[in-house]
């Protein structure tokens, strides 16, 4: 289309067969001015082996958070084509966005586009100012906000300096949405053993559906009352995933995991009495589990596993 430039890229190697980087493509019609006619003005530049994150998908999105660093590519590409600005010039400018650097944190602004999911805040061991602090860079630079084992001391710092963020006190997390979510898809159901279980389990829950899945929460089905899991058995097999959060024992994932034919994430909580060793026993436990594919994150982790099912999900998606 006439006007409207487009970037494209590919890799190409060199005569050895190894990588040679890519080569990145920008063109543009514009007008010849009294000639009246139109030219094409062609940039090529070589770019050896640069951060891989200008040739991403998100280029090509059409979210406002993806548009954002392609606009900021092409302005840099027109200037080094119109000789206003060196190769090296352009590439250390595209390094800087690709980080925001607070001092007491590095804020990694390209995982977006890396791991579908902007950095999160672990909230815990931060001040609440450094808290507001990275939710401002990340809210500047147009992406979602979430942040995880988050105290109502916290929130209150963080609402009181964004307003429209939203706490979660179950999962005890913070979020605030700069675009919209991507409408969820496919199937990830989160399984928790008792209702002691739920923060770790809803923490799981809130991820996945931040990153497109669609979440179907099935509570309190332990091993103490098994006759609680088997209505849910229709469910649990048309997931592409399910994250099952136990404490205690630790054995309601190795349970569900002889019944259904999805890839299991098991998080062990730090639930139990007397000698459980902060969720130690149960971790244990799920590691030496009997049934195949069952895949265990750290005590409590709500978070890693709910990335991990998303990304299943999504995959199972694209399919």
């Amino acid at each position: 289309m006439a006007n409207t430039p487009y970037l494209s890229a590919r890799s190409r190697s060199n005569s050895s067969g190894s990588d040679f980087g890519h080569v990145l493509y920008c063109s543009r019609d514009q007008q010849a001015g009294s000639l009246g006619g139109r030219r094409t003005e062609k940039c090529l530049t070589f770019i050896e082996h640069y951060r891989p994150w200008m040739f991403h998908k998100a280029l090509i999105s059409s979210t406002p958070a993806a548009m954002l660093p392609c606009m900021e590519i092409k302005n840099l590409l027109e200037q080094v084509a119109a000789g206003q600005m060196s190769i090296e010039a352009a590439l250390q400018a595209l390094e800087t966005r690709a980080t925001a650097d607070l001092g007491f944190a590095r804020v990694d602004l390209d995982r977006v586009r890396r791991c579908g999911l902007p950095e999160t805040i672990f909230c815990s061991g931060k001040t609440p100012e450094q808290v507001v602090t990275i939710v401002g860079t990340l809210v500047e630079a147009g992406q979602n906000v979430l942040g995880t084992r988050v105290t109502p001391e916290t929130f209150e710092a963080v609402q009181h300096a964004h307003p429209r963020a939203v706490y979660h006190p179950t999962a005890r997390c913070l979020t605030l949405d700069i675009t919209p979510l991507p409408p969820p898809t496919g199937l990830v159901c989160v399984v928790s053993a008792g209702t002691a279980d739920a923060p770790v389990a809803e923490e799981a829950a809130l991820v996945a559906g931040r990153m497109g899945a669609k979440v179907e929460r099935i509570c309190d089905v332990g091993v103490a009352g098994l006759h609680r899991l088997l209505p849910h058995l229709a469910q649990l097999r048309a997931a592409r995933a399910v994250v099952v959060v136990a404490g205690m024992e630790g054995a309601l994932p190795s349970v569900i995991g002889g019944l259904i034919d999805r890839p299991i994430i098991a998080v062990p909580t730090s639930i139990g009495y007397g000698l459980h060793l902060g969720g130690a026993v149960a971790l244990l436990s799920m590691l030496n589990t009997c049934v195949p594919g069952i895949t265990v994150v750290n005590v409590d982790n709500g978070f890693g596993a709910g990335v991990a099912a998303a990304l299943i999900n999504r995959v199972s998606e694209t399919r």
